[in-house]
């Protein structure tokens, strides 16, 4: 156990999010998410896990520690529903005010189609599936910068 960092997070993850740099891309996934076999196309090359919590615990751990990406329209999205883009399930809700928690600030997510999504989760960093079992709970954020103290 660390002080101020989030018991979810464990030493993988710690190191994937420490080893991204500005514009690498994380993707959380749910379980139905065909996770391993992308992860293995990712820049780390293996699947990291976040068991037994949803997609929006998961996020508001993440985001503890990550900065999303200032200089981008699409540093937060969220996989489309095929067939309904403008729906957002309530997965995507709660991961939509995680997002607004953290950043301390309304900072909408995109919505990407379905394979789209799967294309930029093979060029991201890493892949951290959950245990969040609803459909539509994959989510890619991409990193941004954390500024000189005092700034």
């Amino acid at each position: 156990m660390l002080k101020g960092i989030s018991p979810l997070l464990n030493a993988d993850v710690l190191y994937a999010l420490r080893a991204m740099g500005h514009g690498d891309d994380l993707i959380v996934a749910d379980t139905n998410f065909p996770s391993d076999s992308i992860a293995r196309q990712t820049r780390l090359g293996r699947l990291l896990r976040i068991d037994n919590v949803t997609a929006a615990q998961a996020v508001e751990a993440i985001l503890s520690l990550y900065p999303l990406d200032t200089f981008v329209e699409d540093s937060a999205g969220r996989m489309e529903i095929v067939g309904s883009p403008n729906e957002v399930p309530p997965v995507q809700q709660e991961v939509q005010q995680a997002v607004d928690r953290a950043e301390g600030r309304a900072w909408p997510m995109v919505g990407i189609e379905r394979y789209p999504f799967y294309e930029r989760a093979k060029q991201a960093y890493c892949i951290v599936q959950t245990g969040e079992r609803r459909f539509y709970g994959c989510f890619a954020f991409r990193k941004g910068v954390v500024p000189p103290q005092g700034d």
